[in-house]
């Protein structure tokens, strides 16, 4: 099989997979944690290879995995399956390295946030094709936000309305986010964070209640509910 999806797609999107994802309790790896039958892996790249736009898809698994994480793909998309690293940034930098030649555009997307919609890869890959060098789907931030000193005493209520969640996939110029992790030192928790060190601005979009992240057992509960209430969701 090959590892492309439309041949006329101008993104490639990259999914560390690679965590152990503690805090969803012992077991295997984040990724291949199962949610209705399936793993949360095969849920995200499902709905990912669902984006007309999609050229190729790079996931970055488990050293010890990558057999298993090939085949488990196989039937659901072509995928290309790389080694990941001990941290979410090495996991993005060797996916990175691995996109095939084309691609001009690259799309970062977490394997725990599994039930985004194909509409919010359309989104950001066309925000970053209008002209912005790096973009990020948000939700705006709905509960008060008190600012604590290390002793649990409140300092302050936080301003909320400048303030965003952010989630994935993030978008990228594929140079812009290369030079990124050629010049990143300290490893931060997003590759916007990455970007943003080196002076370049990042834009928001609109995201999705649907690409919330798996990362407790409630979560997981949560995204059960909502496959259970919309089954036909891509």
């Amino acid at each position: 099989m090959t590892a492309q999806l439309n041949p006329r797609g101008d993104v490639a999107v990259l999914v560390p997979a690679a965590g152990a994802g503690v805090r969803l309790g012992p077991g295997r790896p984040k990724a291949l944690r199962l949610l209705a039958g399936e793993s949360l892996l095969v849920h995200a790249v499902r709905r990912i290879a669902a984006a007309p736009c999609v050229h190729s898809i790079v996931v970055a698994a488990p050293t010890a995995e990558l057999n298993a994480v090939a085949e488990l793909l196989a039937p659901v998309a072509p995928v290309i399956v790389v080694a990941g690293g001990a941290t979410r940034q090495e996991s993005v930098a060797a996916a990175l390295a691995a996109v095939p030649a084309g691609p001009g555009i690259v799309l970062v997307h977490d394997a725990a946030r599994a039930l985004t919609p194909p509409e919010l890869v359309e989104s950001v890959a066309a925000a970053v094709r209008a002209g912005q060098d790096a973009v990020i789907p948000v939700l705006p931030v709905v509960d008060t936000i008190k600012e604590v000193s290390a002793d649990d005493a409140v300092l302050g209520t936080v301003d909320r309305s400048a303030l965003r969640a952010v989630q994935t996939p993030q978008g990228f110029r594929r140079d812009v986010l290369a030079a990124a992790h050629a010049a990143a030192v300290d490893p931060l928790t997003d590759d916007a964070g990455l970007v943003e060190k080196q002076g370049i601005p990042v834009r928001c979009v609109p995201g999705s209640e649907y690409a919330m992240k798996i990362t407790r057992p409630f979560d997981l509960a949560l995204a059960e509910h909502l496959l259970a209430a919309a089954p036909a969701t891509p």
